[in-house]
């Protein structure tokens, strides 16, 4: 049977796609994968709605930092487009700084976030001492928004952290008593209230700049002092002291530039000690 012919200036259906063209373009009606990535929509550009969704899933922390990405036949299968358009996804996230791209062993999570991956270039230009600098100005006017703003929940958070910071302290292992102290400090800024500061000194902290009281360890009269100072922090910002909170986490800063190391490059602005 021969089909109708269409009315006189009546435009003709789409074709149906075949193939690869069928693949580029997606299923009719997108849904969701068992791997959270959709069938990209037609109205955007393929390339640009893939990386979207693998940028959300790295800011979202379901690809941490380190993490290596699915293969390209994977994130074919999930998404429904060709492997040419998930090439040129990924290549512009390597071009952002968000994943990095290591020949003969696959795509890693660099940053998880494009201002992470701006100030993680822009840190290595500098140097890691300029970065610590302004993490140190952050940390300062952090806890002052933090005393302003705190809530009851806030500081019996602060307090849970500060014991648990004292008590790896006293039972020796480094490396956790670290991660206790920049979730100590992380949460003094969360406590300020301001997502954009919260975000900027993430960055600067996935940039590898020390914790402001990294540098102390070692030396045990600074270590004790940075307990106490510790502790004076958190009871300024429960008690809602602002002056005293900044003057706390100032002597935070202060105590772990005393405990620079002596190999650091000297720089002729700061001049010579």
């Amino acid at each position: 049977m021969i089909p109708p012919t269409p009315p006189t200036g009546a435009r003709p259906g789409p074709r149906p796609r075949h193939g690869a063209a069928a693949a580029e373009h997606g299923p009719e009606i997108s849904g969701a994968s068992p791997s959270g990535l959709r069938a990209p929509a037609r109205t955007i550009p393929l390339s640009r709605q893939v990386a979207d969704q693998l940028l959300e899933l790295i800011s979202s922390g379901r690809w941490p930092v380190g993490t290596r990405v699915p293969p390209e036949h994977d994130l074919v299968a999930d998404l429904g487009v060709s492997r040419n358009t998930v090439r040129e996804a990924l290549r512009a996230l390597v071009y952002l700084g968000l994943l990095e791209s290591r020949p003969g062993d696959g795509t890693y999570v660099r940053a998880s976030s494009e201002l992470e991956a701006s100030l993680a270039r822009r840190v290595h230009r500098t140097g890691t001492a300029e970065a610590f600098e302004v993490r140190a100005v952050l940390e300062q006017h952090a806890a002052g928004f933090a005393a302003a703003r705190r809530r009851p929940h806030d500081v019996e958070h602060l307090r849970v952290l500060l014991a648990r910071l004292l008590e790896l302290d006293a039972g020796g292992d480094t490396a956790a008593f670290l991660r206790a102290d920049a979730e100590l400090h992380r949460a003094v800024v969360a406590c300020a209230g301001n997502d954009l500061l919260t975000e900027l000194y993430d960055s600067l902290g996935s940039a590898r700049v020390a914790s402001v009281a990294t540098r102390a360890l070692g030396r045990e009269h600074l270590a004790a002092e940075q307990r106490h100072r510790h502790a004076a922090l958190v009871e300024a910002i429960a008690a809602g002291d602002v002056p005293a909170a900044q003057r706390a986490a100032i002597g935070i800063v202060a105590a772990s530039q005393d405990a620079e190391p002596d190999d650091q490059p000297d720089d002729p602005r700061r001049g010579t000690s």
